[in-house]
């Protein structure tokens, strides 16, 4: 088993540093207990398993599955970020346009190299929002440590193939002082099948914002760079004068990272906005693992 450690969605360019590591390696005939191993063995919160299709409207096609030590993800923002480096450093093109396609659904990604680091961008898909049930709200915030005066307006419940909540606080000293009971957290979000808490300080007028992503049910206490939860914040602030958010996470946890996400019309029919996602990449040399 050949594993390469990405550090995705590092923060200051091509001379940047952070990220989340992410294990990324092709996918081959493992069982479900070998793929939750990856993660903790690759020193990572999530793997990224990378299997072939051919070709899919003139580019190379590939299906993407993602694993934390808890079990599968039906999606992930930051791994699919790592996923379009690996790719990308593969193929050695300054250029690299792809096919992806995750839990049945398929969009085109890119990805532009400067040697082992290279940016890249997909178009994520539409975004559901709803407003959060009384009982939502009433286990799930305390369990965050918030003092009333310390949320802002507008929590959501917001899903890109598993819900999980939105909670606006009121500044970025009081998003960092934020030390949830982790154990009662997990408790409630599995009560009631959110994926965690996504928890941001307002954006500025520029729409740069700070946020931390607490995720316990699915093995991640602290995630350093959630993606998937970034592209929700863009949609529920769609309209708002807001069309593009840059997102930093990872400083409590001492790697810092940055997201950028562009807010689209979703297609017809659709029930929300649709979001294109991109961030940084810095691509390790793979190593064997057992």
């Amino acid at each position: 088993m050949f594993v390469t450690v990405v550090q995705a969605c590092v923060r200051g360019g091509a001379g940047g540093w952070g990220g989340s590591p992410t294990a990324v390696l092709d996918d081959g005939a493992y069982g479900e207990d070998e793929r939750r191993r990856v993660p903790g063995v690759a020193g990572a919160s999530h793997a990224v398993f990378v299997a072939s299709e051919g070709e899919r409207d003139g580019r190379p096609a590939f299906s993407l599955r993602f694993f934390t030590s808890e079990g599968e993800l039906p999606s992930c923002g930051h791994g699919t970020i790592a996923a379009l480096g690996f790719l990308a450093a593969r193929a050695g093109t300054d250029t690299y346009e792809v096919s992806l396609r995750v839990a049945g659904r398929t969009f085109a990604g890119r990805a532009v190299r400067k040697g082992p680091y290279a940016e890249v961008d997909f178009a994520y898909g539409p975004v559901e929002l709803r407003e959060p049930t009384g009982a939502e709200s009433a286990l799930v915030l305390p369990a965050l440590g918030l003092a009333p005066d310390a949320l802002g307006p507008g929590v959501r419940v917001a899903s890109v193939g598993r819900p999980r909540l939105l909670v606006p606080v009121a500044s970025r000293s009081a998003l960092a002082a934020l030390a949830p009971d982790m154990g009662r957290l997990r408790a409630a979000c599995d009560r009631f099948g959110l994926l965690g808490c996504y928890a941001y300080s307002a954006p500025s007028p520029s729409g740069r914002a700070a946020a931390r992503m607490f995720a316990p049910s699915i093995g991640v206490p602290e995630d350093i760079a959630n993606a998937n939860s970034t592209a929700c914040l863009a949609a529920h602030l769609a309209g708002r004068g807001i069309d593009r958010i840059t997102v930093d996470m990872g400083d409590s946890l001492g790697s810092p990272a940055t997201i950028g996400a562009t807010i689209q019309a979703g297609p017809p029919g659709s029930s929300g906005p649709a979001v294109r996602l991109g961030g940084g990449v810095l691509v390790r040399r793979p190593g064997h693992r057992p």
